[in-house]
This record gives C-alpha cells, sequence and structure tokens, in this order.
C-alpha cells in the first residue's frame, strides 16, 4: 500500500461491510444527489467513493462510470484521513498528484474537492467527491456546501443499513 490510511482504519473497513454499502447494485438516489452536486457546482464529474482494502468502489456517479478500481490511486484515501473537505485545486501542481494516473491519464483530474463520509466518530467510509478536467478554486462557502451533500449522502447509507437490520432482526414477541 502507497496510500496513506488512518489509525481507525480496521475498525472503518468494518463499519463499511456492516452497512452493505460495498453491495455492487446501482443508488439511483445517490445518482441523483450526485446529479444534483454536479448541476450545483458546475463541474463535469461527481461521485461517491467508498475505500475498502484494496479497491475503490464508485457506489455513485455523474460523468463517470460506476464500478471500482484500485484504491491505490485514489484521491479519496486522502479524504478520509479526517473530518474537513480536501481539495487540490490543481492536481499538476501538487506534488502528490501530478504523476498520479488519474491525472496523467482518463479522467485528467486537475481538480478535486472531496468531502468525508462521516458514518460515526473517526469513522469515514468514503467520500464524496467533484472532479474537473480543469484547475478552479473552491471557497469556504463552496466547502461547507459540499459537506451538505455529503451528509445527504451519509443518511442514505444509514437509512438503508436500518431497513436491512429491521429486515432480519426478529419480530419482539413473534
Amino acid at each position: 500500500m502507497s496510500f496513506p490510511t488512518g489509525p481507525h482504519e480496521e475498525e472503518r473497513l468494518q463499519a463499511l461491510l456492516e452497512t452493505g454499502a460495498l453491495d455492487p447494485k446501482p443508488d439511483p438516489v445517490l445518482d441523483a444527489i450526485c446529479a444534483e452536486a454536479r448541476q450545483h457546482f458546475g463541474v463535469p464529474m461527481c461521485l461517491v467513493s467508498l475505500l475498502d482494502r484494496t479497491y475503490q468502489r464508485i457506489k455513485a456517479a455523474q460523468g463517470l462510470e460506476p464500478g471500482d478500481t484500485p484504491r491505490d490511486p485514489a484521491f479519496c484515501n486522502y479524504t478520509i484521513l479526517s473530518d474537513e473537505v480536501f481539495v487540490v485545486e490543481d492536481a499538476l501542481a501538487d506534488e502528490r498528484f501530478r504523476q498520479n494516473p488519474y491525472v496523467t491519464g482518463e479522467p485528467h483530474i486537475r481538480f478535486y474537492a472531496g468531502a468525508p463520509l462521516i458514518f460515526m466518530k473517526n469513522i469515514r467510509l468514503g467520500a464524496f467527491c467533484l472532479l474537473d478536467r480543469k484547475p478552479r478554486t473552491f471557497s469556504r462557502g463552496d466547502k461547507a456546501e459540499l459537506r451538505l451533500f455529503a451528509d445527504r449522502a451519509v443518511r442514505e447509507i444509514a437509512e438503508r443499513e436500518m431497513a436491512a437490520a429491521k429486515r432480519v432482526e426478529p419480530r419482539p414477541g413473534g
């Protein structure tokens, strides 16, 4: 592994498995949230990315195809290290990313903004990300708005987990 990990990586991975969010089925609600964010911020690509041990699962996307990619080059590895929105205004000017295959090749990322998907304290399942092929600035207000979109995505994931748990738990007295 050449990507950074946080001190709660094993708990994060366990929580990710327990949510059932890694299910590869398309998620139309998360796709709709991505479509709204893409239009709101005027970016060509928006995605919900979940990071398991070795892969990045693109759970929902607009402007990119959903599916799995190797985790190693994912910008989202940096996003999940804290609760703050992580921004790279120009990936070619950033030493960490200028040789990244997603910068030098498809999808030719120059701008990245990712809000961590905060599931519980110290548990960040992945990121809600905006991508562009050209450099951009991102204000404090933009970060706050992106955080709101990420919170909506987490609520959707949590509601699905709770609904699944209710389906398998035996009913009291039954």
